[in-house]
């Protein structure tokens, strides 16, 4: 499986961004697909995840201010973030699974304050 990030970027306090990911050369089913980042000097942590039924869920620190959102069937997952802060700075990854975790080539996000 081959994950394509994008939309990543460098925004002041309070911006948004959108961040889109589309997966390609399954051979297996994928049955979750989601969001991780990795701050400097920090363990990768979950973002979001979102499976083929619609449900979502979402670290403490991004509820109400991320949305996740996609197709699983199509491959497809997108973050919404809004209310960007500078504690979000970080390396994003796009996360596929089928049996196993698919990781994408991350993606900058960088908050300024």
């Amino acid at each position: 499986v081959q994950l394509q990030a994008s939309g990543g970027g460098l925004v002041q306090a309070g911006g948004s961004l959108r961040l889109s990911c589309s997966a390609s050369g399954a051979e297996f089913t994928i049955n979750g697909m989601g969001w991780y980042r990795q701050a400097p000097g920090k363990e990768r942590e979950l973002v979001a995840v979102l499976s083929p039924e619609g449900n979502t869920k979402y670290s403490d620190s991004v509820k109400g201010r991320f949305t996740i959102s996609g197709d699983i069937a199509k491959h497809t997952v997108y973050l919404q973030m809004n209310n960007l802060k500078p504690e979000d700075t970080a390396v994003y990854y796009c996360l596929a699974q089928d049996f196993r975790s698919h990781w994408g080539q991350g993606t900058q996000v960088t908050v300024s304050s």
